[in-house]
């Protein structure tokens, strides 16, 4: 007999990488014969914490799947609410995806109350404990989340080493992030090129997802600076919406006479469109300067696509050194030289190979057996 669950954050309308991943665990659920629904939010964030365009997306609800629109992640008395009607509908398990601390007070409050049936078990996927850009208030925010959860699914042994200054007692378990096969099959290289409006004669890289100061795009760009990166004349997609203030980083394009060598993508990138950028590269970097985890390295995995990773928090994890792909220092210098070597020696079939075989480590049902005996 199938379980009874609820996954409680970010699904449609809201957008972006949350959104993608709730809604494939809930489709693995379904899949497997278990009755599921998502609670989504009515207010997220307000506007003046949200640093994009948009939160939501244009595109239509994803079929076959529930999605209730009920939690307002600033309003104390919405919380009790919601609380009282997840304690009432009884699930077996209540999923909770922890990413911010701001989401603490809501997430941990309607866990406690859930939790009052003496039935339901909260068990909380962790993207992150400590966050990226660290805020006065956050240690207690996250004590505060953390004591209303019964279990743990770190997707990094970074985390896990994170959740350990705040509970080592509880069940914890190691899973990665599944893979994101949610964005279409691949194309060809040729047809993606092509549907991007690109030159058939250059060689691409990819830097993809919402540009933030903690991954290091700065830091690519002075790789792309490397005389020996010129030389090949290699082009760097950057593919993503500014969630910073873009302009240092269009100052240091200009001050390294890149503007031919970069090509700025950098509103939204709809779900349907991520194909052609991961299709239309050879490699996909990641110089990011801390990290636990990142979902863009699977989408590297399910499009086949090598990856350059730095070696912070968990990213090294996942991607063996040399084979699919690699992992580097924190350096414009260790991320050219990569390059440089991927390129001068044609290592990407090689290396496509091994993602192909890897990626079958990454399924969706392991995620989904790990929540349910944990």
């Amino acid at each position: 007999m199938g379980k009874k669950i609820i996954i409680l954050g970010t699904a449609h309308p809201f957008r972006g990488g949350l959104a993608a991943y709730n809604e494939r665990l809930a489709n693995e659920f379904l899949k497997e014969g278990d009755e599921v629904e998502i609670y989504t939010f009515t207010l997220q964030y307000p506007n003046f914490l949200f640093p994009g365009s948009s939160q939501y997306s244009d595109q239509e609800a994803p079929i076959g799947l529930k999605i209730r629109e009920l939690v307002n992640s600033i309003n104390p008395f919405n919380w009790w609410k919601v609380g009282r009607m997840i304690r009432k509908e009884a699930p077996d398990i209540l999923i909770i995806k922890f990413w911010l601390p701001f989401m603490a007070p809501c997430f941990g409050t309607i866990a406690r109350i859930a939790n009052g049936n003496k039935k339901t078990k909260v068990i909380s996927i962790l993207d992150n404990v400590i966050p990226h850009e660290k805020r006065i208030g956050d240690m207690q925010l996250i004590r505060y989340f953390v004591n209303s959860v019964d279990a743990f699914v770190a997707m990094s042994d970074s985390v896990m080493a994170d959740l350990k200054k705040f509970d080592g007692q509880k069940p914890c378990v190691f899973k990665p992030h599944p893979i994101y096969d949610n964005f279409g099959t691949p194309v060809s290289k040729e047809a993606a090129i092509q549907k991007l409006g690109l030159s058939a004669n250059e060689r691409y890289l990819l830097f993809f997802g919402f540009i933030r100061d903690y991954k290091g795009l700065d830091i690519l760009i002075e790789a792309m600076a490397d005389e020996r990166i010129r030389k090949m004349g290699i082009k760097a997609i950057i593919a993503g919406e500014f969630y910073t203030n873009a302009q240092p980083y269009l100052d240091l394009i200009k001050e390294y006479g890149l503007e031919s060598s970069l090509i700025m993508k950098t509103d939204f990138i709809s779900d349907d469109e991520v194909k052609y950028y991961f299709c239309a590269s050879d490699i996909i970097v990641q110089p990011y300067k801390h990290a636990t985890q990142s979902g863009v390295t699977q989408i590297g995995y399910h499009f086949e696509k090598p990856m350059l990773v730095t070696d912070v928090g968990g990213l090294a994890e996942i991607i063996p050194n040399g084979k699919a792909g690699y992992v580097v220092d924190v350096s414009a210098k260790s991320i050219a030289d990569a390059l440089v070597d991927f390129y001068e020696n044609q290592r990407e079939q090689d290396m496509v190979a091994f993602v192909n075989h890897e990626k079958a480590k990454y399924a969706w049902s392991e995620m989904t057996k790990t929540i349910k005996t944990i």
